[in-house]
Order: C-alpha cells, then sequence, then structure tokens
C-alpha cells in the first residue's frame, strides 16, 4: 500500500535524517516550521515506525524517542543500546548490535535498552577541559 507524503511528513522526516539523534515528538515540534499538532507528530512518527523508516526506543525518562533507519537494507531489526544524556537530552544509538540468547520457543518482537548519563561534549564541559 501507497502512502500520500504530506508537508508535514517531510518535515519530521528531514529533521530526524539532519539531526542523527533519536528525537522526542515534543524535540521535533521544536523544530518544526509547519504548524503541526502533537497528535498529528505522533501519527507520522507510528506510521514511520510502523513502515520501518524510524526506529523507536522508551527512554529512561518514559519518552518515546525516534531514530531514523539508516541500515534497514535486511529488515528492520534494532538490538542496540541507545545512549541518553541527562544534560543535553540527546539520545545516540549505539551501533553495536546485541545477540540475546532466548530459551527456546522465544521469539523476540522489540528490544529496548537505554543507558543514561553524560555524553562526552557534557562530560568536557562539567569537568572544565
Amino acid at each position: 500500500m501507497s502512502r500520500r507524503n504530506t508537508k508535514s511528513q517531510q518535515e519530521v522526516l528531514d529533521i530526524l535524517k539532519q539531526s542523527g539523534l533519536a528525537l522526542n515528538h515534543e524535540m521535533i515540534q521544536e523544530q518544526m516550521s509547519l504548524n503541526t499538532d502533537r497528535a498529528t507528530i505522533y501519527r507520522i512518527l507510528n506510521r514511520f515506525s510502523q513502515d520501518g523508516i524510524v526506529h523507536k526506543v522508551v527512554g529512561d525518562d518514559g519518552k518515546q524517542y525516534f531514530a531514523f533507519c539508516s541500515n534497514c537494507t535486511n529488515g528492520h531489526q534494532h538490538n542496540h543500546f541507545h545512549f541518553r544524556c541527562i544534560e543535553c537530552r540527546n539520545v545516540i544509538c549505539i551501533k553495536n548490535e546485541l545477540r540475546v540468547q532466548l530459551p527456546e520457543g522465544y521469539e523476540p518482537i522489540n528490544f529496548n535498552g537505554v543507558i543514561s548519563g553524560y555524553c562526552s561534549k557534557c562530560c568536557k564541559q562539567r569537568n572544565g577541559v
């Protein structure tokens, strides 16, 4: 099924691509030039997630973050941790894929791993370097 591409969808996609980070809806809404309401942004992000354009992670703050999928050529899998800086709020994908050995008969559908702390930039600022 082909989906119609709206200006709001294109702008959300452009913001995610250009950021290189996982963003929540508030972060995206702050950067949008179009007047797009919160519900529309959520619908766009969830549709992108269903279509494999972005992957979703729930942060340790309870918010949903979405990151553009740049390497999903062999299926939509994101078995990696994410790092959320508690200072600058940036969420980055840690690209090392993990393999979790599950018991026989179990089939994983989603992996959600978040590490929080201070990113290298914020560590340097905190330490005066």
